[in-house]
């Protein structure tokens, strides 16, 4: 075969000059060659014709940032405290549970520093000195131990020996029905605490059921409403009985002092009315022994 017949298949054979071209290498047209070393970006379309699903587009879709029909809750001190927290979940009817609650703290604590005032008063020694005094027919000298005194005892006495003549049980009556009235102050309003608390509880138990069942119809919210009514009932009743059970204690001590007092003030009230009534019969007998006879028989 001729030389010039022979067609060169190796380019580089041919120009030595030339760069070999892979078909790694290869670009398309309009596009920059890429440079040895450095990442291609690759943008995948989607074929034609190809349809995307509807749960691909939404877990694809961002989520909204809130929902708008989401509760708002407390931010800030609200949200940490606990009580707080509590005491939202438990509904409107709180608000007239911690009025009560209130109440009831305010007079618990007045009592027990009236009864502390009342127990540092007590003067059992000036007392005895008052019946010595009368033992010895010196009821100038008990009225004067027993005038001044903050010892409800020693205050009923002296009310009575100052009205001996005109009515002592009368004057010892009025003295320690005002005795008593003042060691009772509040207590009534102890008992309706201690009765309104429970059925306060009770009440919000009904809203916070009714407020449950009134979102069973609506599937998406029922759970979450359910749940939270039936928290809202069992709050406010632990809260009623809560305030019944700690209103109740102190009541029954302080209704257990007044009957305390009430026997100590008729214990000394029939002490003082019977030495003064065996005086007063003493010096009875003793002024009709000392009258001469009236008239002696005559002889005829």
């Amino acid at each position: 075969m001729s030389p010039g017949a022979q067609a060169p298949t190796n380019p580089a054979a041919v120009n030595p000059a030339a760069p070999l071209q892979s078909p790694a290498t290869n670009v398309l047209q309009g596009q920059q060659p890429a440079v040895p070393g450095t990442s291609v970006p690759v943008t995948l379309s989607p074929a034609p014709g190809a349809v995307t699903s509807p749960a691909a587009a939404t877990a694809i879709s961002p989520s909204p940032a809130a929902s708008p029909t989401a509760e708002a809750q407390p931010t800030g001190f609200l949200a940490g405290n606990w009580l707080i927290d509590k005491f939202h979940k438990g509904g409107p009817i709180m608000w007239p549970i911690l009025i009560v609650s209130i109440i009831g703290l305010t007079v618990v604590i007045e009592r027990i520093f009236w009864w502390t005032g009342r127990w540092f008063r007590r003067d059992p020694k000036r007392i005895e000195k008052v019946f010595t005094a009368i033992e010895n027919s010196d009821v100038t000298e008990a009225s004067r131990l027993s005038r001044g005194s903050r010892d409800p005892v020693l205050r009923m006495m002296w009310n009575g020996l100052n009205h001996q003549h005109a009515s002592l049980q009368g004057a010892l009556q009025v003295a320690a029905g005002i005795e008593i009235k003042r060691a009772g102050r509040f207590l009534v309003v102890m008992d309706t605490l201690v009765t309104l608390a429970p059925l306060l509880g009770l009440l919000g138990t009904i809203t916070g059921l009714i407020r449950s069942f009134s979102f069973l119809g609506n599937e998406e919210l029922a759970v979450q409403a359910v749940t939270g009514g039936i928290a809202e009932a069992l709050i406010a009743t632990a809260c009623g009985l809560g305030i019944a059970i700690f209103a109740l204690i102190p009541f029954n001590f302080f209704t257990s002092r007044v009957s305390n007092l009430e026997f100590e003030l008729q214990t000394a009230a029939t002490n003082l009315e019977v030495m003064l009534g065996a005086q007063t019969a003493a010096r009875e007998m003793e002024f009709a022994g000392q009258t001469p006879a009236s008239g002696k028989g005559s002889s005829i």
